[in-house]
């Protein structure tokens, strides 16, 4: 190319040439904007009233329904269950004497009446002089086999001491700190320490049962002193209700009734 045939200073470079050869860079976003991104997407419509109202009215009676229903339901279900196993206990009436097969039909529930029965029976024979010496012979019998026992024995003592009324503190609700000095949990008053126990401590201790959440019936035996004791005015059933709940049904305090003031 000749001088003459050179192009013109200003002049705009030939389509798809490369940028390094007199074009510009496009300008740079300025320093700490932040990047350009895609439209922001339409947040969801608000709910109007009517549709607020319906939701608040299904929850409410959905929940005050479930909070009726599911007590009376578990009640049922367990008394069908009591009732079925205990009617078991016709199985060992032989078959051509059982109730069934004299009427024809099939009774739920007689079994609990069969149960009663029993039980009479067995309490009229315990308590007269025969039945006294028929007791003792089966406890002797029993105390000397091995492996029955001590079994035989911690149920046979565990079985007076709850229908005999012999241990009055048994019913006690206190509060101890367990497992550490500053928490406080509940336990049943079993008793009062004695003999050796009693002499060793040098004060006067008692015998507590520490049951866990949510199974009661299970737990820890500790001997506590009585000056350790909190006495609680809550009884055994509110308890175990406050255990078996891992604390959500809390027993209300119990309302002394006041004397009228004196005139």
């Amino acid at each position: 190319m000749t001088q003459d045939q050179q192009p013109p200073q200003g002049s705009q470079p030939a389509q798809g040439a490369h940028p390094s050869q007199g074009s510009h860079p496009a300008a740079a976003p300025p320093s700490g904007a932040p990047p350009a991104g895609p439209p922001a997407a339409p947040g969801p419509a608000p709910e109007s009233g009517p549709v607020l109202f319906l939701k608040a009215f299904f929850k409410r009676n959905i929940v005050a329904g479930v909070l009726f229903l599911t007590p009376l339901v578990a009640t049922f279900y367990f008394l069908l269950v009591l009732i079925r196993w205990i009617d078991r206990i016709l199985l060992l009436i032989p078959v051509q004497w059982r109730p069934e097969t004299l009427l024809g039909v099939q009774i739920p529930g007689l079994g609990v009446f069969v149960l009663i029965a029993v039980l009479i029976v067995t309490g009229v024979l315990v308590r007269n002089f025969l039945g006294k010496k028929l007791v003792e012979l089966g406890d002797y019998i029993l105390y000397h086999i091995p492996v029955v026992s001590p079994l035989y024995r911690a149920v046979k003592q565990l079985v007076e001491t709850i229908f005999s009324g012999a241990a009055r503190d048994f019913k006690r609700v206190v509060l101890i700190e367990y497992p550490r000095k500053g928490v406080y949990t509940l336990a049943f008053v079993t008793g009062v320490s004695t003999g050796e126990i009693q002499e060793k401590t040098h004060q006067k201790v008692l015998n507590v049962f520490v049951p866990t959440t949510p199974n009661p019936t299970s737990g820890f035996y500790l001997i506590v002193p009585e000056d350790d004791v909190v006495p609680l005015e809550m009884g055994v059933e509110d308890a175990f209700r406050l255990l078996m709940s891992g604390g959500i049904l809390s027993p209300e305090k119990r309302k002394h009734k006041t004397a009228p003031p004196r005139r």
